[in-house]
């Protein structure tokens, strides 16, 4: 496994993105195949895991909490957020959903400062440990001054329940916010070969102020895996049945795009999704790709991305097709 270092946050460079393991928006999930896909990701050096309370609603970090419940924790990080309520009407309105059990939630965002205290209490538990790596936000709440937010987040750093402060899906102007009042190290946001909006100025801004990028969804939900043709039947519950980057014309795209990459993964008796995963670490600016797996296979799979070496006129070509 290959890792990088922000300031002195050190992550896997695959970090496991729990998401999908918490089964919410992916149709459900197999409590004991996710623990054991957590479990594989650590036995080849996976050592940072992404997580979240609304994945599962407590779900996903339960199964966390399980399965790294028998190792080190000190050789462990553990990425969580805050923000997202589905037993609070507080804040703005989300979305409505469902939860694992097919009953309908309605989800808020909200970030004060009670709030936050809360949840991070109800994520230690989850959790099974007394403190949290990088604790980040997940979307903006526009309801609450961001400064309110990092000041609560900077109490909790102060108590030792976190160890750092990182935002998601945050644009310039609103890190800018935060950084006033607490260290931000890190901006989760989406990025892929095919999501690269955050070229523009996010990224820029980042590799100046030395804050990390953790990408998530770098293999755009499965699409640039290979794997996804037309007519491909997903789970009930699954979001990607109605995602516009799942139509037909759009699978059929990148599918003819894929075709043009598959010979450099073939010469280096790599997957195409470990290919795609390589070339995102390769992108300035880029510290960490989040990639989610239902499955210790699909784990393992995903950790041999940090093994591949591409020459400099593979990416080249790689860039100029996409």
């Amino acid at each position: 496994m290959e890792y990088r270092k922000i300031n002195d946050l050190t992550l896997s460079t695959i970090t496991f993105g729990a998401w999908a393991a918490g089964g919410w928006m992916w149709g459900a999930t197999d409590r004991n195949e996710a623990v054991k896909a957590i479990q594989a990701g650590l036995d080849v050096g996976i050592s940072s895991i992404d997580t979240a309370p609304i994945y599962g609603q407590g779900a996903s970090e339960e199964i966390v909490g399980e399965a790294i419940a028998n190792h080190s924790r000190d050789r462990i990080q553990l990425l969580t957020k805050f923000g997202m309520r589905w037993d609070s009407t507080l804040g703005e309105h989300f979305s409505p959903s469902k939860n694992n059990a097919g009953q309908p939630i309605e989800i808020y965002k909200y970030a004060g400062k009670e709030s936050i205290i809360y949840e991070c209490e109800q994520s230690l538990k989850r959790l099974k440990t007394d403190y949290i790596d990088l604790y980040q936000i997940h979307w903006n709440d526009p309801t609450t001054p961001i400064e309110e937010t990092f000041e609560a987040v900077a109490q909790l750093i102060q108590q030792g329940k976190v160890r750092h402060a990182g935002v998601c899906n945050y644009s310039v102007a609103q890190l800018k916010r935060a950084q006033s009042v607490c260290p931000i190290v890190s901006n989760q946001v989406p990025y892929s070969m095919i999501t690269r909006g955050i070229e523009q100025d996010v990224v820029p801004y980042c590799i100046e102020e030395n804050i990390g990028i953790l990408a998530y969804s770098p293999l755009e939900r499965g699409l640039l895996t290979g794997k996804i043709h037309k007519g491909y039947q997903f789970a009930e519950g699954d979001h990607r049945a109605t995602h516009p980057s799942f139509n037909a014309n759009a699978v059929e795209k990148t599918n003819t795009f894929i075709k043009k990459i598959q010979p450099i993964a073939d010469i280096h008796q790599a997957t195409v999704a470990q290919l795609v995963l390589r070339w995102t670490l390769e992108q300035p600016g880029i510290t960490i790709a989040l990639v989610g797996a239902r499955n210790a296979t699909q784990t393992l799979s995903n950790a041999k991305a940090a093994q591949l070496k591409l020459s400099h006129t593979e990416l080249a070509f790689i860039s100029s097709v996409i």
